[in-house]
């Protein structure tokens, strides 16, 4: 039996089984306690088994995995997300208590995530952790996304990004400092990621804008000069949007 008692929460039956299965083989420290279909029968059995570590996926029916946060007044455990590769992988991963594994879960990355975990059993730490996790889940402000390259995954900050482009079935993200990332992802993927940021406007089927890099409106012909120098345009049917939202954000800056 393992030294670290832990659950496995997902909606999928073949991926908790999967799961469990790879975990008594390959990480004989762990001992799985309970799985369970859904956050309230997880909740059930955190209250019930006081495990250590829980593996959570995220998009699940009636909750997604993030509520589960908002059950728990101190948190005691740790949390490794368990996750298809979907805009909430994109979303959650700068802080830095938290692992996460993306579905097929490979071995490797399995064993380093419960070494982490392990190493990371302090409640003191954790509760801090995961207080920051559900204040920026509420608020909806997480300050990185990561970015699906060719290597793996881009962590950059969202402040950073100056506007997306639209190319086929891929977006070019526009940073800061210059740099053009490539990322095999429609526009319409980060446009619902970054929705509710106010700063973010969709000003053209082929375009993202970040507000807080714009120099300058011409509604003559309906451009943007941004920052950078770089030149996106607004769509008729949403200049009255566009010009509402200015209003609304009032332009404050970086």
């Amino acid at each position: 039996m393992g030294n670290i008692n832990a659950i496995i929460i997902d909606d999928e039956e073949r991926a908790r089984n999967t799961l469990k299965l790879l975990i008594e083989e390959y990480c004989p420290e762990v001992n799985v306690v309970a799985t369970c279909a859904n956050v309230p029968d997880g909740v059930l059995s955190i209250n019930q088994k006081r495990p250590q570590l829980v593996f959570l996926d995220i998009e699940m029916p009636e909750y997604n995995g993030f509520e589960l946060l908002s059950f728990f007044r101190d948190i005691d455990f740790q949390i490794v997300f368990v996750t298809a590769y979907n805009e909430y992988a994109l979303k959650a991963f700068e802080v830095s208590a938290v692992d996460y594994l993306l579905k097929p879960v490979d071995i490797d990355k399995l064993k380093i995530a419960v070494d982490k975990a392990g190493k990371m059993l302090s409640t003191e730490t954790m509760q801090h952790k995961f207080e920051n996790l559900k204040d920026s889940f509420a608020a909806g402000q997480f300050n990185k996304i990561a970015l699906p390259v060719a290597e793996g995954l881009l962590f950059i900050e969202v402040p950073e990004i100056v506007f997306l482009e639209a190319e086929g079935a891929y977006t070019n993200v526009w940073l800061k400092n210059g740099t053009k990332i490539l990322v095999s992802k429609k526009i319409k993927f980060f446009e619902e990621i970054l929705n509710e940021r106010p700063n973010f406007f969709r000003s053209h089927r082929s375009f993202i804008v970040n507000v807080n890099f714009l120099k300058k409106y011409n509604k003559s012909d309906s451009s943007l000069q941004l920052d950078n120098g770089k030149v996106v345009y607004i769509s008729r049917d949403r200049k009255s949007e566009f010009e509402e939202q200015l209003k609304l954000n009032k332009v404050t800056g970086r």
